[in-house]
């Protein structure tokens, strides 16, 4: 899915989910929805191939993993690189690619700055600038 549809859609909501173990920390969400005011969901994610799925996916329920912990989803109002641009427009998305494994980046441009969505090593990571 190519994520040029963004531009123009106010972001009304974030979502994440976050894998919790125990008491250790969360390192960072597993998954991110985008949630605009067409009240379309958009997931970005890490693929089993390494790459960056960008995907319109409604936000699924948090589960149990028994001994490995659980999986959380959770609205993102104060933290995060997207908290701050709640209720600005997508002004520009761009997409880095690698020839023959697919996308590994996707920058999402609002009129207060910037966010990546970038895989690493298989790790999902999100920067705001």
């Amino acid at each position: 899915m190519r994520p040029d549809y963004l531009v123009g859609r106010r972001l009304e909501r974030v979502l994440a989910s976050w894998h919790l173990y125990g008491s250790q920390a969360p390192s960072g969400p597993l998954d991110v929805w985008l949630i605009d005011n067409e009240a379309v969901a958009t997931r970005i994610t890490t693929g089993s191939d390494w790459c960056l799925v960008v995907e319109a996916s409604v936000p699924f329920a948090g589960y149990d993993m028994a001994e490995s912990g659980r999986v959380e989803v959770m609205p993102v109002s104060v933290d995060g690189p997207f908290a701050g641009h709640l209720g600005e427009t997508v002004l520009a998305v761009a997409e880095e690619c690698v020839p023959d494994s697919g996308r590994i980046a996707l920058e999402i441009t609002f009129g207060s700055g910037r966010v990546r969505c970038e895989v690493w090593s298989g790790d999902f990571r999100l920067s705001g600038k």
